[in-house]
């Protein structure tokens, strides 16, 4: 098996792993209520999606 003669630089390894991060979740507002909420989804909070409650949702007491 090949092993490396010289270790890698401290530039070359942060160039390898330069794509290795995490991506922020796309997050987007609910129309109705405000709530923070995933695109494509019925909202937690209200449990409205595209102007239709789809979702029975408990009210907090």
């Amino acid at each position: 098996m090949p092993n490396p003669k010289r270790r890698h630089s401290k530039q070359r390894t942060a160039k390898r792993r330069s794509h290795d991060f995490l991506t922020p979740v796309g997050v987007s507002n609910c129309p109705n209520c405000g709530e923070k909420k995933l695109p494509h989804r019925a909202c937690k909070k209200c449990g409205e999606y595209k102007g239709r409650a789809v979702v029975a949702v408990k009210d907090a007491a």
